[in-house]
């Protein structure tokens, strides 16, 4: 006799059943996805997550200047953002949704918020 693949009961029915309810499918369904490695889009989704995360503790004013090195410490990664805006003066500004950020090069970052006035750019 066959037994359920989750809680081992045994399998009444046709012969190829698997599981004896279908709670006992998706918690075997549910526990084998949560055990295997994350997939690339997993990770990029949750690093752009994390930016936009960081970058809204450190833009508390709407307008900031914090240290890469502090960003960076709590997980910040720059090469992960959702898109890009260019000022009239030339500076690019990348951002996590709506949080956005421009290198200064003096070890710092400039962080902005998304404005209304950037869409018509």
């Amino acid at each position: 006799m066959a037994k359920c693949l989750e809680c081992k009961k045994t399998l009444e029915g046709r012969r190829d059943k698997k599981f004896c309810s279908v709670y006992c499918k998706s918690a075997y369904h549910y526990q084998s996805t949560k055990n295997k490695a994350p997939g690339i889009f997993s990770r990029i989704s949750q690093q752009l997550k994390d930016n936009r995360r960081i970058l809204k503790k450190y833009n508390v004013a709407g307008q900031a200047m914090p240290r890469k090195e502090a960003l960076v410490k709590e997980g910040f990664n720059p090469n992960y953002f959702t898109h890009y805006w260019k000022a009239k003066n030339g500076n690019v500004y990348l951002f996590c949704f709506e949080y956005g950020y421009h290198d200064l090069k003096d070890g710092k970052y400039m962080l902005i918020l998304w404005q209304e006035y950037m869409n018509k750019q």
